[in-house]
C-alpha cells in the first residue's frame, strides 16, 4: 500500500515521502498513530506543506537538543561507593544510578538508554558519553571515591596542580599584603 508519511519514521522515511509498505503496517500502525495517509491525489497535493512543516518541526527539536547538550557539558556527578584496596566496587554505578543523579542536578528526566557506558566497576574519575542523536554525544565526568574519601583526590594530576597553584597564588598575595 502506498501511504504518505505525515512525520518522520525511523528507518522508513522523513515527513512528505510517499513509501510503499504493507498494508497491515499501514492499517494497524502507521494510520491509526497519525504517522501516515493513504496516498491519494488529494493528498499529494499537500506534500509541499507536510515538508515544510516537519522541516520547522525538526529544527525546533534540533535546538532543543542542543540547548539540553549544552547543559549537560562540563557536569561532574560525584559516586560514593564501597570498594577494595586495589580500587574494584563491591557493587557497580549503573545506569540508573547515572540518570538518577543526573535527574537531580539538571531537574529533569533523562533516558537511561541514552547514557551509552557499561556500569562503572572502578574507582576513579570516568567520562561517560549521552547519546542524544547520532550526531550529538556530550560527555560529562563521573568520579567514583572510596566512602569517607575526597573526591577530589581523584581528579587528573593537571587540575589538581592548577588548583594548587591559584591556592599558592592567593597565599602569596596574602601574605604580601599582610
Amino acid at each position: 500500500m502506498k501511504v504518505l508519511l505525515k512525520e518522520d519514521v525511523d528507518k522508513l522515511g522523513a515527513a512528505g515521502d510517499v513509501v510503499n509498505v504493507a498494508d497491515g503496517f499501514a492499517r494497524n500502525y502507521l494510520i491509526p498513530q497519525r504517522l501516515a495517509v493513504k496516498s491519494t491525489k488529494g493528498q499529494l497535493k499537500q506534500v509541499h506543506v507536510i515538508r515544510q512543516q516537519a522541516q520547522q518541526k525538526r529544527e525546533r527539536i534540533a535546538a532543543q537538543q542542543a540547548a539540553f547538550a549544552d547543559k549537560l557539558t562540563g557536569i561532574v556527578l560525584t559516586f560514593e561507593a564501597n570498594a577494595s584496596e586495589k580500587g574494584r566496587l563491591y557493587g557497580s554505578i549503573t545506569r540508573d544510578n547515572i540518570a538518577d543523579a543526573l535527574e537531580i542536578k539538571l531537574g529533569e528526566p533523562i533516558d537511561r538508554r541514552k547514557i551509552d557506558v557499561d556500569p562503572l566497576r572502578q574507582i576513579g574519575m570516568h567520562s561517560i558519553p549521552i547519546r542524544i542523536t547520532a550526531q550529538l554525544i556530550p560527555e560529562i565526568s563521573a568520579i567514583v571515591h572510596r566512602e569517607g574519601e575526597d573526591p577530589l583526590s581523584y581528579l587528573p594530576i593537571d587540575v589538581v596542580e592548577m588548583e594548587d597553584e591559584e591556592e599558592a597564588e592567593t597565599s602569596i598575595s596574602a601574605e604580601v599584603e599582610g
